[in-house]
């Protein structure tokens, strides 16, 4: 965007610190609050161009807050699915209306969902519920195939003893769905078990497979997917703060190498250690020879 380095680097941090996240968060609430005051129709009647410029200005303040953001992080924004999601949502609020498509208004509604890109812990639920997909697909194909197997059970058992319940497939698929939501379930029992009172025996064995272990695993999937995005999130704090301790001890050694290096090049220089010069050593006869000598005969000769 042509900014300087260090200029970016500002907008960065300002950008990314605490007070400007949670006055995001405080425009995005009072977003909500506006859109849900906006539903009585007395009250949008009564404050119409207040609402109107509400309305502009929290749209205005999201419009500069993604352009921020593009001029800070860059292409890296790009990479961020989150930042999609932020944008498509402000994108969609900037479509014009006219009452001819009236469903485009309903996109200003979908500006409260910019909570779940803001907060860190419900960006951590919805990444572990993306997470949690591949598991969650195998025991919801599991939950669907028990449903519609009791569906035709109960359709061929009690299609004629309760036609309003399990007349047809259709019918039989909703009132086991009704059951399976544990949700007045015993007064489809009790009408069925009137004319067939060994029904509760098809009933009980539905119940207790589906909404005890199926469901069951379900929830068990999306708690592991959730404990893992959560153990992955503090290792990668763990990583961060380990690198940033790292670095915080090779400066203090690198600051204590300098002062080393200083404080030897303050140092005066020692003196020359060399040993004197004692001179050409003596070559002639000693004064004194410790070694025993014996005369020679000649020598003994003129002595005499």
């Amino acid at each position: 965007m042509g900014l300087p380095v260090f200029q970016r680097e500002r907008l960065r941090v300002f950008v990314d610190s605490p007070v400007f996240q949670r006055a995001v968060i405080a425009v995005i609430a009072l977003n909500g609050i506006a859109l849900g005051l906006e539903t009585s129709h007395d009250l949008a009647a009564r404050y119409a161009t207040e609402f109107f410029v509400v309305d502009r200005v929290i749209l205005a303040v999201f419009v500069v807050e993604i352009i921020l953001r593009i001029v800070v992080h860059g292409k890296a924004f790009f990479r961020d699915p989150w930042s999609w999601f932020d944008l498509i949502i402000v994108g969609m609020a900037l479509v014009p209306a006219s009452e001819s498509v009236s469903i485009l208004r309903l996109f200003r509604f979908l500006r409260v969902l910019r909570l779940i890109s803001v907060v860190p812990g419900m960006r951590r639920v919805v990444s572990a519920l993306f997470t949690a997909i591949p598991g969650l697909a195998s025991a919801v194909v599991l939950l669907l195939l028990s449903l519609y197997t009791a569906s035709v059970i109960g359709e061929q058992l009690f299609h004629e003893v309760a036609p309003q319940y399990f007349g047809t497939l259709g019918q039989s698929l909703f009132t086991m769905f009704t059951v399976l939501t544990v949700e007045n379930w015993p007064q489809v029992a009790e009408d069925v078990m009137a004319k067939e009172p060994l029904a509760w025996i098809f009933f009980a064995t539905f119940i207790v497979i589906t909404a005890f272990f199926v469901l069951n695993l379900l929830i068990g999937v999306i708690v592991s997917a959730m404990e893992a995005e959560v153990n992955a999130q503090r290792w990668k704090e763990d990583q961060e703060l380990e690198l940033e301790q790292h670095l915080a001890v090779m400066n203090e050694i690198r600051a204590l190498s300098e002062r080393v290096d200083r404080l030897a090049a303050q140092l005066p220089a020692p003196p020359d250690a060399r040993p004197p010069d004692l001179g050409a050593p003596d070559l002639g006869a000693p004064d004194h020879c410790s070694c025993d000598h014996h005369p020679s005969r000649g020598e003994a000769h003129q002595a005499e």
